[in-house]
């Protein structure tokens, strides 16, 4: 998308949350988010797959395999000046190798910060069923003082920032 060093501008997601048992995590997730560049992203899951929606297509991934639409998109050739992502089969010998060559990782910790915020921001979303509205330079809402509340939490004495 471009965007590995920013972040979506609005958000809106619904999900499903357990009401009783030890965990709080969303069962069933959807929410959408919208960048600056006009890319809209769509994560939605069912408990058991997970599907991702673009313009152009969408992948439909879970533990009985991998499904596209249009179908195609499964077998479609990257061409030599299309982008092409950072191959890795094993991220833990990736990081070794990268420690040692001084390389960036499959993931740098910028994109790792950016894909870990783009979940928090749809559990966010989710969890107060309204829009939302985001600015990634800052990390902060534009619009919703409640949703800001729950950027960040107290932490336990002596720990501080």
């Amino acid at each position: 998308m471009g965007m590995d060093d920013s972040g979506p501008v609005e958000i809106f997601g619904e999900g499903e949350f357990p009401k009783t048992g030890l965990f709080t995590t969303a069962t069933k997730v959807h929410f959408e988010a919208k960048y600056a560049n006009g890319v809209k992203l769509v994560c939605q899951t069912d408990g058991s797959n997970t599907k991702f929606e673009g313009t152009d297509g969408w992948v439909d991934v879970s533990r009985g395999g991998l499904k596209t639409g249009p179908e195609s998109l499964k077998n479609t050739t990257i061409g030599p000046n299309e982008i092409h992502l950072y191959e890795s089969n094993d991220h833990n010998q990736n990081f070794l190798d990268c420690i040692k060559s001084r390389k960036d990782p499959i993931t740098n910790a910028e994109i790792g910060h950016r894909t870990s915020t783009l979940c928090h921001l749809g559990n966010i979303a989710m969890l107060l069923g309204r829009k939302l509205k985001w600015d990634p330079k800052n990390e902060r809402f534009t619009n919703d003082s409640a949703a800001n509340s729950m950027v960040t939490r107290a932490m336990r004495a002596p720990w501080r920032l």
